[in-house]
């Protein structure tokens, strides 16, 4: 709303430093910079709300240290980082951009869903809350509106570097030259240790014959809903100990922004030879609204917690990151960027299926990990919670710094 009232007041009025709003770099410190006001200081108020509404979070017994004295924080504490998020969007953003109206889109969808599931826990005094089955026809419902988006909209769009001899040669007949081709449609992405680091979807389908590109969003589409779905339950399942969750996710949200500054760039884009995506970089204002919303939340998510962000949170964060990483094409670096959430969620497949394995060969279910997922294995060993969140977050910083590196592998 903001980069409106300033664009008309520069325009007409020449109104003094009304221009600064035209920068992506002042409009995602002001997001930044807001963000993490409305956690920290109105957070503390939404606590104080969801603990005298009795939105307390029930624990089962799982033989944990400290497990009982987190009986009755107040949960669904995501509300908070939704607001905290939105707020600076509205205000900072530009609000026609396709990428911003599917990120609102997305925190939208995944915050209903995630406060339903906490809301329903909370009303039956279980943990079972809404059903699974509807947690993923949710998610699945959103990877088909970003799939959807992602391959049919006209303002999804990428441009291609020309071959050099062609701009050579056109600069010796003396015609304009530009480094890039006019934006397309395209189904390329970022894919590590690949020639020029791009992969296209229709090459898994045009093996067949060049005239079944048009069907590559059969493709492309279900691989959207698969990466929405996993990335979401991968974040919520990371959800368990104080500080693991936010702390992770804002380490991968600012590489994210990093990635959505560079590909909405085209001089930085075309210097670093990575894939140029026309109108990404508002992206990096969403972004930066969400990492301080996620740093704000830690300001009373840290051990000991004052509240927990339930499903509200996990839920929308892994929702946002996985739709952030697909609109910036780098979807295929989710299993390094997003390793902490990638090997909670493989270690309780690891359990479970060794578990059902072992009973069904030996008649008793047999466990790899002390407990599933990850970080309550380390519990059970007698880590200190707050000892297993840092560590994981130096394992998620390293990982971070892997992935910025695979994009000049070649």
């Amino acid at each position: 709303m903001l980069y409106y009232l300033f664009e008309y007041l520069e325009s007409e009025y020449q109104f003094p430093g009304a221009t600064l709003f035209q920068f992506i770099t002042f409009r995602a410190a002001m997001a930044i910079i807001v963000s993490l006001l409305i956690s920290t200081i109105y957070g503390k108020r939404i606590i104080n709300f969801l603990r005298k509404k009795q939105m307390g979070e029930s624990i089962r017994e799982l033989g944990l240290d400290g497990q009982a004295e987190k009986a009755g924080t107040p949960t669904m504490g995501g509300v908070i980082i939704i607001i905290a998020t939105l707020v600076p969007v509205l205000l900072f953003a530009r609000l026609d951009n396709i990428y911003v109206i599917l990120l609102v889109v997305t925190t939208l969808w995944m915050g209903v869903i995630g406060f339903t599931d906490d809301y329903l826990k909370i009303k039956r005094k279980d943990k079972e809350g809404l059903a699974g089955r509807f947690k993923i026809i949710g998610q699945v419902g959103l990877g088909l509106i970003v799939g959807c988006t992602m391959y049919f909209h006209g303002d999804i769009t990428i441009k291609e570097e020309k071959a050099k001899s062609e701009t050579v040669q056109k600069a010796a007949v003396g015609e304009e030259v530009s480094d890039f081709n006019p934006a397309t449609k395209s189904t390329k992405t970022t894919l590590p240790f690949f020639k020029n680091n791009e992969f296209d979807y229709s090459d898994l389908i045009t093996w067949i014959s060049p005239e079944m590109v048009r069907y590559t969003w059969l493709i492309f589409i279900p691989i959207v809903i698969f990466i929405v779905t996993a990335v979401s339950n991968g974040a919520n399942l990371t959800d368990g100990i104080d500080g693991l969750a936010a702390g992770s996710s804002a380490i991968i949200v600012l590489t994210l922004a990093l990635f959505a500054w560079i590909s909405g760039n085209i001089i930085f884009s075309d210097y670093l030879n990575i894939m140029y995506i026309p109108n990404s970089g508002e992206i990096v204002i969403y972004i930066t609204a969400f990492a301080g919303a996620l740093v704000g939340f830690l300001w009373y998510n840290t051990y000991p917690a004052q509240v927990f962000m339930g499903d509200t949170g996990s839920l929308t964060i892994g929702g946002i990151i996985a739709v952030i990483a697909i609109a910036i094409r780098k979807e295929f670096l989710i299993p390094i960027l997003c390793g902490i959430f990638f090997i909670e969620t493989l270690s309780v497949m690891i359990q479970v299926s060794w578990f059902k394995y072992t009973k069904r060969k030996h008649g008793e279910g047999r466990r790899v990990f002390l407990m599933s997922p990850l970080h309550h294995h380390y519990q059970k060993k007698g880590i200190h919670e707050s000892k297993i969140v840092s560590r994981f977050w130096i394992i998620g910083i390293l990982l971070a710094i892997i992935t910025v590196v695979t994009l000049k592998v070649r």
